[in-house]
């Protein structure tokens, strides 16, 4: 039978289960069955209960820390590998460690580097992820990576809310190019916040390079942490003159009392994809499906079609 004859396979890491099954409808398959044994003392071995021996298998998972969920993942590609699969797909959502892309200071390690080897060690042939912390992770990996973007879902519902005045803006310098890709597609205008920190995930002074008043602004970001630095700039442009904030954040981190400064804060309304469970709910956040996004490249990347009209920046 001809590789691409075969029906790819689908299986979830234990985080990303909801994800997972959403995607696999989407595709319109059944999600595979992966039964996972734990031991007392924290060790765990997930086991295929299918065989997979010649297909191509796509395995789910964002790796956020704690660092279970990257080694589930690993371990998840090995077992794969040792059944013979054929091709052998790492769907990352999120690709956790990944701020830690380059050496800052002496030393300390480059996180992203490692994992990217340690997936391709692991028995990963090919990388699916979206909105990379940083564009050049790509380089890391030795194998294909599809490297999607959550403006495609995001776009769509901005441009729905009708908002007059629009102006979209960077919570930091390096995410001015992004910044400059929606406003760009929106045709509106940008300001950037230049904020310095004392440590990380701690603000010691933040300044806007820009006018907002009588705008509507859209902070747009990769991921959202702590919450700090978003509601920091949304306060700050509310002061500024702004008639509201909204953020578009691909990746709900929201670690630590993120949940509380979010319900603290001006912004109106937060706007994250799927890629990472929320912990809880809240009426401030707005969550957007991913789904439907990885399942059309999943069946692309198996029929081995074209991508590039999933991207709209």
């Amino acid at each position: 039978m001809a590789d691409l004859e075969k029906v790819a396979k689908i299986f979830a890491c234990s985080q990303s289960k909801t994800l997972a099954k959403s995607i696999a409808e989407s595709y319109g398959i059944p999600l595979g069955n992966i039964n996972t044994m734990h031991f007392s003392d924290g060790e765990f071995q997930p086991s295929f209960e299918e065989s997979i021996r010649g297909s191509r298998v796509f395995i789910i998972g964002s790796t956020n820390p704690n660092a279970d969920n990257l080694m589930e993942m690993l371990l998840m590609l090995d077992a794969a590998k040792r059944s013979s699969a054929r091709h052998i797909t790492a769907v990352l959502p999120y690709f956790g460690w990944a701020r830690q892309d380059r050496k800052d200071k002496p030393r300390v390690p480059i996180a992203a580097k490692m994992v990217a080897k340690m997936l391709e060690t692991a028995g990963a042939t090919r990388i699916i992820t979206m909105d990379l912390h940083a564009d050049q992770i790509q380089g890391f990996f030795e194998r294909p990576v599809d490297h999607l973007y959550a403006s495609t879902v995001f776009l769509p519902y901005l441009r729905s809310l009708n908002l007059s005045d629009l102006t979209i803006a960077s919570p930091d310098m390096g995410g001015s190019k992004r910044a400059y890709a929606y406003s760009k597609f929106l045709e509106s205008d940008v300001v950037i916040c230049y904020k310095q920190r004392a440590k990380a995930n701690k603000i010691s002074h933040m300044e806007l390079i820009g006018d907002v008043t009588g705008k509507n602004v859209v902070l747009v970001d990769d991921m959202v942490d702590t919450a700090g630095t978003l509601t920091h700039a949304a306060n700050l442009m509310i002061e500024r003159g702004a008639k509201s904030v909204r953020a578009v954040c691909s990746h709900p981190v929201l670690s630590g009392n993120a949940y509380e400064k979010l319900e603290e804060s001006k912004l109106e309304e937060l706007i994250v994809t799927d890629s990472i469970p929320l912990r809880k709910n809240s009426p401030k956040i707005k969550v957007l499906s991913c789904a439907d996004l990885f399942a059309d490249v999943m069946k692309a990347v198996h029929y081995n079609k074209s991508i590039s009209g999933k991207f709209l920046m």
